[in-house]
């Protein structure tokens, strides 16, 4: 009933007359796109002009972080601008919890035409609401012929609709019909433009089959790590390049879900390499070694596709002359492991995991070409954007707005440290790649995780250890830093009413709680 009633005080407070002098809000997001594929970002992998352009004639944040890595749960927290201990949706697998506030239905009551059309990821059996417009793939969707589910008026009355071709050119063909076709163009608009890619299995257009074929993707430093300088958690993951990847990850078995034709031209482009990898019959550290290129390269070939249609998108608003009165917003719901620590997935609190990418481009109010290196989070956009129409936001978000930052200006009181949780792991079962549930606090500098259930903590010198190799818990050197750390997280967990879950999980058997091997 208190959010019902907020949406009336909202509704109340803005005539749909005001709502047509604000900007349109253009949210564009991937699932598990890491910065270092990104050329704005600095990638010597690959080139991602279309996104970079939004970097260049805007700004990119440096150090923007997710509160939970993992796909439902940082959706949950861009909608509703709270931590997933306070939105519900703690893991895959949850339901959200669609009668609460969220960011759209604030912008809907403030007279913004709203659509969300892509990926969502909420939860069986529950979908968007809040918006008068969605088109959105069921649970995890199919990177060919995907089915979706149309609401075309926010009724709440959909119906599936089987699409035919590559997801990632679907979407934005979907995405570009309703801007050209459905919206009333007396209102601002907010569309969240959802792509599934580059989510795992990484399956590429067939336009870009052949990308990278003949070019060797420079492997990262710590491709096998062997883990001596951490705990139980590194050592006990079920994520890893040598040992986790699938047959269909790897492309040596085309998807299912192919027809006819599109089954033979992917049989043209793979089953030749595939038998040259049989023929090869790798072992060991060679083995690993061209599971890494097989996977690397269909991820950014992934990526590719994304950043194209974001160039066609682009290229609507500038035809449209719509550019000018349009936020381009770009970010992903956190970032990925590509073959750093030997790993592919996310769900660490480790920086490749933990960081994500965010791009805001918007005229007349950010200077092109800014670079930010203030701490920011996903549980910040909602606020942004409510900021950004003139909405005021309910007291219970949790997170800052970014207006401030996007105008030159960081308040005195910027936060100068983040709190993250992760919650997706069951004792004695096969949880998905077995990552144990942790809390932690970066800073500028330092960052202190504590994987509550195995009784272990891990302390990094970010400036003198980058890469996360060596945890220095427990070194007298560090004595004051982890002292001033510890004091933090539990400043931070209190102050964002986190409830201690720490024991709702059986710790493990002493055999897997191994202590860290002796520091060289």
């Amino acid at each position: 009933m208190r959010s019902c009633l907020f949406l009336l005080l909202v509704f109340c407070s803005c005539s749909l007359a005001e709502a047509a002098g604000k900007p349109n809000l253009l949210f564009i997001f991937t699932d598990d796109h890491a910065t270092n594929a990104m050329s704005c970002y600095g990638s010597k992998i690959n080139s991602t002009p279309h996104l970079d352009r939004i970097a260049a004639e805007g700004i990119r944040f440096d150090h923007c972080y997710c509160t939970n890595s993992i796909c439902g749960p940082s959706r949950a927290v861009i909608l509703t601008g709270k931590y997933s201990h306070k939105n519900g949706f703690l893991r895959n697998g949850n339901r959200f919890d669609g009668h609460q506030v969220t960011f759209p239905k604030l912008l809907r009551a403030a007279g913004y035409q709203t659509a969300m059309i892509g990926k969502w990821h909420l939860g069986e059996h529950q979908e968007p609401t809040g918006f008068d417009y969605s088109e959105v793939l069921i649970g995890q969707g199919n990177y060919y012929n995907p089915l979706m589910l149309r609401d075309p008026r926010g009724t709440g009355e959909r119906e599936k609709i089987q699409h035919t071709g590559y997801t990632t050119d679907i979407i934005t063909d979907l995405a570009l019909n309703w801007l050209k076709q459905d919206r009333d163009p007396t209102k601002p608009f907010l569309l969240m433009y959802q792509h599934k890619a580059p989510h795992r299995e990484w399956a590429p257009s067939p336009a870009y089959f052949d990308l990278y074929e003949d070019v060797e993707i420079p492997e990262p430093a710590n491709l096998f790590d062997d883990y001596s300088g951490r705990g139980t958690a590194a050592r006990t993951q079920d994520m890893s390049i040598e040992k986790t990847m699938t047959p269909r990850d790897l492309k040596l078995t085309p998807p299912p879900y192919l027809n006819a034709e599109q089954l033979e031209v992917w049989n043209r482009a793979y089953e030749p390499r595939n038998q040259a990898f049989r023929e090869a019959n790798l072992e060991g550290a060679a083995l690993v070694r061209w599971k890494y290129q097989r996977y690397i390269k269909d991820y950014l070939r992934c990526i590719a596709s994304v950043d194209d249609n974001v160039g066609r998108m682009l290229h609507y608003l500038e035809e449209s002359g719509q550019a000018e009165n349009t936020v381009v917003i770009y970010s992903s719901d956190q970032g990925f492991f590509l073959g750093e620590h030997g790993w592919f997935d996310k769900r660490f609190m480790y920086e490749e995991s933990y960081r994500q990418p965010l791009l805001i481009r918007w005229p007349g109010v950010v200077a092109p070409g800014r670079v930010s290196k203030d701490l920011v989070s996903n549980v910040d956009f909602a606020q942004t954007m409510l900021e950004m129409a003139g909405v005021t936001p309910p007291g219970d978000m949790q997170g800052r707005s970014l207006v401030p930052l996007l105008k030159g200006a960081t308040p005195a009181d910027w936060r100068k440290s983040h709190y993250y949780q992760y919650y997706e792991f069951e004792a004695n079962q096969r949880t998905p790649h077995m990552v144990r549930r942790h809390r932690g606090v970066r800073t500028d500098r330092y960052k202190l995780i504590h994987f509550y259930n195995l009784g272990e903590w891990e302390l990094y010198d970010l400036q003198r250890d980058p890469a996360e190799m060596n945890s220095v818990y427990g070194d007298p050197a560090y004595a004051e830093v982890q002292a001033k750390m510890t004091a933090e997280l539990e400043r931070l967990a209190t102050e964002l009413q986190v409830p201690d879950d720490s024991g709702s999980v059986p710790r493990d058997p002493p055999i897997l709680q191994a202590p860290l091997k002796k520091r060289q």
